[in-house]
């Protein structure tokens, strides 16, 4: 490895981390179980949903995913000229955050800037992984003293990410004899409604979740009708619910939208994935599998628009934030642009931040 040189020193190693996915039937059950790990959720459960990675052979489209994104990330840093290694790490798949952590170290790395394919905020998709990332530098042990770990800051407000879900959202609706006939459903992962009622900042109102989606959602409404001259009113609907029946989740559920709008009217349904960065599987299974079935069932036109994933943009927009985060390092001034109005979250935690309701654990790259 080559130390960091130009606009990313301090940092000398880019660690891209991920959910991570089975890659084979072997792995689909042992997967599932570090997913669920300390929520009493039985196998039973686990081979249901199981099923969803068998029907693809047991494999998750995730890591495939991953590979290409790394590697579009490099080429995109060595068009900037800039000289460092990215290395990848899950959190639930090999290879784990260790395994990158070692693979830094390895090269020397002193310091680390994590990316995580994460746009939010809420424990689920930000604190969690900043706990496994705490917990892989215990597994590296003595081998990590004085290596340091940060992030980027939580990236949905971030203007090339913008851009990439206009530009997405614009062409499917360009696809449609009537684009002001569709309705919009902009399509998050659903979590407990505890879950979201806590995330942001520790001394904040909560609910930083649901409301970074829906200030995306307004967002794209306006540039996008705007772009196409028509008047766009998307909604938020959630997918993936988990846990046990007991709990309340975010609702409503996409499948039972899009049963409701069908009685209304035989309106084509847009679905736009924007709580994903790629076409995981709470896509590929939940939306171009079971609400593609739910709206042929109930006869009206149904749209998947893509994820970001493949959009040069988007990866330029991700490279932008890792330089964002260097000259934080360096103790520049930085105001972090934003597409979007309101709060942008810091990319140093606050105490309190999207905190686990279960147990207290340690957790990287935050100040508690």
């Amino acid at each position: 490895m080559t130390a960091a040189t130009g606009d990313l020193a301090p940092y000398d190693v880019v660690l891209l981390g991920s959910f991570g996915g089975p890659e084979s039937e072997d792995e689909v059950m042992p997967f599932l179980r570090r997913v669920t790990a300390g929520r009493n959720i039985p196998d039973e459960r686990l081979v249901a949903v199981g099923e969803h990675y068998y029907a693809r052979g047991g494999r998750s489209p995730i890591n495939d995913l991953n590979r290409d994104l790394l590697a579009r990330l490099r080429a995109e840093l060595e068009r900037r000229g800039l000289d460092v290694p990215v290395v990848w790490g899950n959190r639930n798949s090999e290879p784990f955050f260790a395994d990158a952590l070692h693979e830094a170290l390895d090269g020397g790395a002193t310091r680390v800037v994590s990316l995580f394919t994460s746009a939010y905020s809420c424990y689920s998709s930000c604190r969690q992984y900043r706990e496994d990332l705490a917990s892989a530098m215990e597994q590296v042990g003595p081998a990590g003293d004085g290596l340091a770990v940060d992030k980027v800051r939580q990236y949905v407000h971030h203007p090339r990410l913008g851009a990439a879900w206009a530009r997405a959202l614009a062409t499917a609706l360009r696809g449609l004899d009537d684009p002001a006939a569709a309705r919009i459903l902009y399509v998050t992962h659903s979590i407990p409604l505890a879950m979201d009622d806590t995330s942001g900042p520790g001394d904040g109102e909560g609910n930083l979740y649901t409301d970074q989606h829906l200030r995306l959602g307004r967002r794209l409404d306006e540039v996008v009708g705007a772009e196409l001259g028509v008047e766009l009113r998307g909604e938020l609907v959630f997918c993936s619910r988990s846990g046990p029946p007991s709990q309340p989740w975010l609702e409503p559920d996409v499948n039972d939208r899009i049963e409701e709008l069908a009685a209304e009217a035989k309106a084509p349904v847009v679905c736009v994935p924007i709580g994903f960065v790629s076409d995981h599987m709470e896509v590929v299974h939940d939306l171009d599998t079971e609400a593609a079935e739910t709206a042929e069932r109930v006869g009206v036109p149904f749209v998947r628009v893509p994820t970001p994933h493949a959009d040069d943009e988007f990866v330029e927009g991700l490279v932008d934030l890792l330089l964002e985060r260097a000259a934080e390092a360096r103790g520049e001034v930085v105001v972090p642009e934003s597409w979007l109005p309101g709060d942008v979250r810091p990319s140093t935690c606050a105490p309190g931040c999207c905190p686990n309701l279960r147990m207290a654990k340690p957790a990287l790259c935050g100040s508690d």
